[in-house]
């Protein structure tokens, strides 16, 4: 049996988009709408999957290990209202200092996730704040719909 998924771009989307690289807890801010979309969501039956690029790793701007630090706050912040993420996939690359696969534009995040999950995309959907969101989730026919960094997905509930 096929699952459903909505996939989430993480800065701009899941978290308050600074216009700088976001690790620190202190400047990780949840975006209004966000959590009682996932969890109205999942009540659907979809699947909740981040999918970030993360290229101030490369460039030495912060660890994996602080990344994980945002993350796990994320996920208990999900959970104290009954949320659940299926996973996070990140690139920790950046594309001015290393060609790579998995960064997006690319879409092999999304196959990843597609391929563990059991993913039917045509009953799937990707939120994110850019082009290259809208390019990767294109990539492997999701719906994919560019929001406005830092706006409610709550709009956004019929299309589930």
């Amino acid at each position: 049996m096929l699952n459903k998924a909505v996939f989430f771009d993480r800065d701009g989307v899941i978290n308050r988009e600074r216009g700088e690289y976001t690790w620190r807890l202190e400047d990780f801010t949840i975006n209004e709408g966000l959590i009682e979309f996932m969890k109205f969501a999942q009540e659907k039956g979809y699947l909740l999957i981040v999918i970030s690029n993360q290229g101030g790793i490369q460039r030495g701007k912060y660890s994996l290990h602080d990344v994980d630090i945002a993350h796990n706050y994320l996920k208990e912040e999900l959970k104290k209202n009954g949320v659940e993420l299926a996973d996070i996939y990140i690139c920790p690359h950046h594309d001015k200092t290393e060609r790579c696969f998995c960064r997006k534009p690319q879409s092999i995040m999304l196959e990843k996730a597609i391929a563990r999950f059991n993913i039917d995309v045509t009953k799937s959907f990707f939120f994110g704040d850019s082009a290259r969101d809208v390019e990767a989730g294109n990539a492997v026919k999701v719906k994919s719909i560019q929001i406005e960094p830092n706006s409610s997905l709550l709009k956004y509930r019929d299309l589930l």
